[in-house]
């Protein structure tokens, strides 16, 4: 019998942020209502599941039986997100695992954290795509008030990359470290590592065991103590 629970996860994920967003683009607010930083916060960790979603697909831990399903859910994702290309990400990433706290990490830089975010960012994003999201974002704006397309799309999208960046990049592999994967984690607490970055901040687990879709990396947190790892 297949085990079709990446492909479940991934449509709720997908789901979710289709809910939400479709809601929030009609959202009659006021920014002196306290909800609507909520929302943003909100819209932002669901901007930050479809990236950990894609990140799965690019491990192939969607559709484990259906290589073109996994790689479609994978670039709907990106897609959503900001118009990434999976292949490239696909490519990128996995030079990330073979190549960890090297010149050839494409994820590693040597500078502080405002250096490393900025050329993480251009690392992966394209000219082109600033060109489509603003397309998209003028026509849109034709059919969606203005504030609600910059509070809870533009603004929560941007949000995530921090959130990603931080969480997922810069935390786990600055400094050095004295383990096979050159990279540290955070302490357990499966509340505060779900909220904080689906469990990615569980970042010497995802290397040590990158066939663990996000949802499962808890259990190899059980597994091995933060003293073999830090």
């Amino acid at each position: 019998m297949k085990n079709n629970n990446g492909i479940y996860m991934a449509m709720l994920i997908i789901f979710l942020w289709m809910l939400s967003i479709t809601m929030l683009m009609r959202f009659d607010f006021s920014f002196s209502n306290p909800l609507i930083y909520i929302f943003v916060l909100i819209q932002m960790h669901l901007y930050t599941g479809l990236f950990i979603t894609a990140h799965d697909a690019m491990h192939g831990t969607v559709a484990p039986a259906n290589k073109k399903l996994n790689n479609f859910i994978g670039q709907l994702c990106t897609l959503f997100y900001a118009v990434f290309p999976f292949q490239k990400l696909n490519r990128e990433h996995h030079k990330h695992h073979k190549f960890v706290h090297t010149a050839e990490d494409p994820d590693y830089y040597e500078g502080n954290f405002f250096k490393w975010y900025f050329q993480f960012i251009k690392q992966y994003l394209s000219w082109w795509q600033v060109v489509a999201m603003a397309i998209i974002y003028n026509i849109l704006k034709i059919y969606i008030p203005e504030k609600n397309l910059l509070m809870f799309w533009v603004i929560p999208s941007l949000l995530s990359t921090l959130q990603l960046f931080y969480f997922g990049t810069y935390l786990p592999h600055k400094g050095e470290h004295q383990n096979i994967h050159h990279s540290k984690t955070q302490s357990k607490n499966h509340i505060w590592a779900f909220f904080t970055c689906y469990f990615f901040g569980y970042h010497y687990e995802h290397h040590d065991s990158p066939g663990t879709p996000w949802w499962k990396l808890w259990q190899v947190k059980e597994n091995i103590t933060d003293t073999d790892n830090g």
